[in-house]
């Protein structure tokens, strides 16, 4: 049976109560006999609810963000929650998921003759109200006016926010499609898929022209296009990262952040926590002119698991979890016989 046809005799009552169900106002303090007079006149003027930021890239570049405001960003966190949690998306979309993470993205790719990375132009922006009416509020699963008032607020100017809470899962919904066939496509040439956002990697040995226009054209198709400046193509004789993570021989956090983290841990060990964030003068780690020594330490300790959640086996960043967290149980333990 069609979409169309299972909502064919929904009735106005009916479809209120499907969308009371969804809660898309908690936590909001909007009350009940409010809610769909709340929901109508947000979704009628999204511009509204929108504001510019700006934030910097890590190549140095700029990234211009459309951020919603706390109500329609409150909004948005209670579709993904409790409209689109229940969801599939692909295997193959590395990102915005449950237990989705960069190793995840780059454990295929491991050992691999020849890395290809692509990367998708303006990706969010290309994702089009009707895509996302189409693919994330499918008509099998709501009746029209819900699809359209879920998408509208949703999108701004008709496209989909980059900023938006709810961009992320939606993305990976309107990408479906595309990460299923190339996963297919690329299975039967032992070819390994995997997506990352806008960033597409593959692995093997394969022709690159042919892998690149079969890519090219399904996008195109789809409404999106190849950043050809971003196209990476890596072989085992040299360096091969995927997602920031080396991939050569096994995963690998890079030698270069390996280094300057235990550089940082020899500082605060020979010359002390608070000498060393003195000598950087940094002012992120400073409260109220003096050094913030316990969260400085909580910071190398989150370096310090992203390197053992790459590679569990390094004995010298095992070693010194164990040393900096020691630092920080004793700062806690100064702290609470001082509060004493």
């Amino acid at each position: 049976m069609a979409g169309n046809d299972l909502w064919k005799y929904c009735e106005a009552k009916e479809a209120e109560d499907v969308l009371r169900s969804f809660h898309l106002l908690e936590g909001t303090g909007v009350s009940d006999e409010k809610y769909l007079a709340c929901l109508y006149a947000v979704s009628n003027h999204t511009e509204e609810h929108y504001h510019t930021a700006v934030i910097q890239k890590k190549n140095g570049g700029m990234r211009k963000l459309s951020v919603p405001g706390t109500l329609l960003r409150t909004i948005q966190r209670n579709i993904v929650k409790n409209v689109l949690c229940e969801r599939s998306v692909s295997q193959y979309a590395t990102a915005y998921r449950k237990k989705a993470s960069i190793l995840e993205n780059a454990r295929p790719h491991v050992g691999a003759e020849m890395v290809m990375k692509l990367d998708i132009k303006d990706f969010f922006d290309c994702i089009t109200f009707q895509m996302v009416y189409q693919y994330a509020f499918p008509a099998i699963y709501y009746p029209p006016s819900i699809r359209m008032l879920l998408t509208s607020l949703c999108c701004r100017n008709d496209r989909l926010s980059q900023g938006a809470p709810s961009s992320p899962a939606i993305s990976n919904l309107a990408m479906r499609s595309f990460d299923e066939y190339m996963g297919a496509w690329c299975g039967e040439r032992q070819i390994q898929y995997t997506r990352y956002c806008d960033d597409l990697t593959f692995s093997g040995t394969f022709d690159q022209k042919e892998v690149k226009q079969k890519v090219r054209n399904f996008l195109h198709v789809l409404g999106f296009e190849l950043n050809r400046k971003k196209t990476r193509i890596q072989f085992q004789s040299h360096r091969q990262t995927v997602t920031g993570l080396v991939v050569n021989e096994k995963m690998q956090v890079s030698r270069e952040y390996r280094n300057q983290l235990r550089a940082e841990i020899y500082y605060c060990q020979k010359y002390g926590v608070s000498s060393h964030l003195n000598k950087m003068g940094n002012p992120a780690w400073m409260r109220e002119d003096e050094p913030d020594v316990k969260r400085y330490l909580q910071y190398l300790l989150g370096k310090i698991n992203y390197v053992l959640a790459v590679n569990p086996h390094d004995d010298l960043f095992c070693k010194k979890r164990e040393e900096i967290s020691l630092m920080v149980r004793e700062i806690s333990t100064q702290n609470n016989t001082h509060i004493s």
